[in-house]
């Protein structure tokens, strides 16, 4: 028999609010009032206790913030604030936070509850690989038993904790209950399945009921989904929360034969395409709202990046918070500009146009004694892309509007971007969308209005945007496939590359030309510098760059090269 059916349970029902929050990283007076907020609904609604995400207090990731004293100062501090607020009677607290232990570093799960400081347990399993630096920080902590809160013994994990089986075992073993995991996960394609799976895994093997709460919200490239969910024996679901939005659902946990059993609310997954829609939304949204930004400005092009950040911005702020200029060149061609205006009337926004030729033609008197009996080449096109950052940059600082950059993953993975120029911006939401997926989502919006946003229904991107061959404009008669394979292809290498970090021949083998992976990979690793310098972007990829993909930007390997 499992410890699940031996056990006599020392009380027969309790109310646990799973309470699904949005921190403000570094706040951490604001995050413990927007606890204590939450504990009020919860008392109301009859809750025992209160749980929430992995360190809640603090936002995660915090980084070098949990080495600071003052930090620490506050955390501490916001604890005490918490624990005294338990001597009312009302929902007993479980709260993730960083531990400072005799100047030791934990990342704990504080059990509060008749004023003080029950229990705590510490995170055991630290992530250190992908977009986690879990060991930087902190002190693996040591298996302990489950913690013995209002009558009922209850199974405390943090976050990594669950994909191993070693703490749920010993819960297991040592007589809990029930399974309480904390969690701060971030969203990336398929995550939700690879949750589930662990979660199942560890409700097998102990055969003990699982409730995992996650932390939602943008906190610079992570955004974190929610879709806490809690499961009983079987694998069965017994709660669902929603994507990308912060609640408070009350989860009944009853002892019925031996067995404990939950019962909650169970919301609707979203499609995929929904899922990601959000995640990019709530990216823009929480960077803009929580570094103080009033709103945004992004260039116009006529082409689909451009319009795919236009919708998204409009549907993460609303229109009267996001600002859009037209930049043309010489060679913008006249549906470029057409274009652009039905997107912007489509959104509600007022399209100002600046022209470059003034621009280009002070930058040719600058520059015509030093360029003297050169050709015209690449040099002269990203002129043009730098104009155009400088010119948002300027209503930028007069206005306080961030800029978004419009480069999406497969031009940044090329290196089929200019510097200072379309690369200009304090944010880019499509940083880590590949080519091939931007059409795929512009034709799901067009069909479809996501959960939460601002923005209008309808087909708001013009088919036109959609179809035409994609073209930076800016010599004549351009196109991407001038520079570039097929996206199709190109995509399909650069995840291989990228994602997989597979080699040359394990890619030619799956049927691409060695000459067009070669060239792929050379593009790839010569602009490692570039991206290195881009605005942050939210993760919803297995491998983004930035802070989840790290290569040296000097370095002789060059795989497409033989030795």
């Amino acid at each position: 028999m499992t410890p699940a059916e031996t056990q006599k349970f020392g009380s027969s029902s309790m109310s646990v609010a799973l309470a699904q929050l949005n921190p403000h990283l570094g706040d951490v007076s604001a995050n413990c009032q927007k606890l204590l907020q939450m504990r009020e609904r919860a008392a109301a609604k009859g809750a025992d206790i209160i749980l929430t995400p992995e360190m809640f207090l603090a936002g995660y990731p915090a980084d070098d913030l949990v080495l600071r004293a003052d930090f620490m100062d506050r955390i501490e501090a916001a604890i005490s604030r918490l624990a005294k607020a338990t001597a009312d009677g009302g929902p007993a607290i479980i709260v993730g936070a960083p531990c400072r232990d005799k100047d030791v570093l934990y990342n704990s799960a504080f059990i509060l509850d008749g004023g003080k400081i029950v229990a705590r347990r510490d995170k055991v399993n630290l992530p250190n690989y992908g977009v986690f630096d879990d060991k930087r920080h902190f002190t693996p902590g040591q298996l302990q038993g489950p913690v013995l809160l209002r009558g009922m013994r209850l199974g405390i994990a943090v976050c990594e904790d669950i994909w191993f089986p070693d703490l749920c075992e010993m819960l297991g073993e040592t007589g809990a209950e029930i399974i309480l995991s904390l969690n701060a996960s971030p969203f990336e394609n398929a995550k939700t399945d690879m949750r589930m799976m662990h979660a199942v895994s560890r409700m097998t093997e102990t055969g003990l009921p699982f409730v995992y709460v996650n932390m939602v919200g943008g906190q610079d490239e992570l955004v974190f989904d929610g879709s806490s969910f809690a499961l009983n024996l079987g694998g069965k679901i017994a709660s669902q929360m929603p994507s990308f939005s912060e609640g408070l659902s009350l989860l009944e946990v009853r002892s019925q034969s031996g067995t404990c059993h939950l019962t909650g609310q169970i919301s609707r997954p979203a499609a995929a395409e929904e899922d990601v829609w959000r995640a990019l939304t709530l990216g823009v949204r929480d960077y803009v709202e929580k570094n103080g930004f009033p709103g945004v400005i992004l260039g116009l092009s006529g082409g689909v990046d451009s319009a795919i950040v236009a919708v998204l911005a409009v549907d993460a702020l609303g229109p009267e918070r996001v600002r859009v200029v037209m930049m043309p060149s010489d060679y913008t061609a006249d549906i470029s500009l057409a274009d652009a205006e039905e997107l912007a009337d489509n959104l509600g926004l007022t399209l100002e146009t600046i022209a470059l030729r003034a621009g280009m033609d002070a930058f040719d008197s600058m520059l015509e004694a030093s360029l003297e009996g050169t050709e015209m080449d690449v040099t002269e096109e990203n002129i043009q892309s730098r104009l155009r950052g400088m010119i948002l940059m300027a209503l930028s600082n007069k206005f306080g509007n961030m800029v978004l950059a419009t480069g999406n993953k497969s031009e940044y993975a090329a290196g089929y971007s200019t510097l200072y120029g379309d690369m200009c911006g304090g944010f880019a939401p499509i940083k880590d969308v590949w080519k091939t997926e931007i059409f795929k989502l512009c034709e799901w919006r067009n069909t479809a209005l996501p959960r939460g946003v601002l923005g209008p229904d309808g087909e708001v991107i013009p088919r036109r945007i959609i179809t035409r061959p994609p073209s930076a404009e800016l010599r004549p008669d351009q196109q991407d496939t001038d520079s570039l394979p097929p996206y199709d292809i190109l995509d399909a290498i650069l995840i291989a590359l990228t994602e997989e970090m597979a080699d040359t021949d394990t890619i030619v083998s799956r049927g691409y030309e060695r000459e067009t992976v070669e060239r792929v990979s050379a593009m790839l690793f010569r602009t490692e510098y570039k991206r290195f310098q881009a605005a942050p972007g939210p993760k919803v990829t297995p491998r983004a760059f930035g802070r989840d993909r790290r290569l040296p930007l000097t370095s002789g390997f060059k795989p497409h090269l033989q030795d």
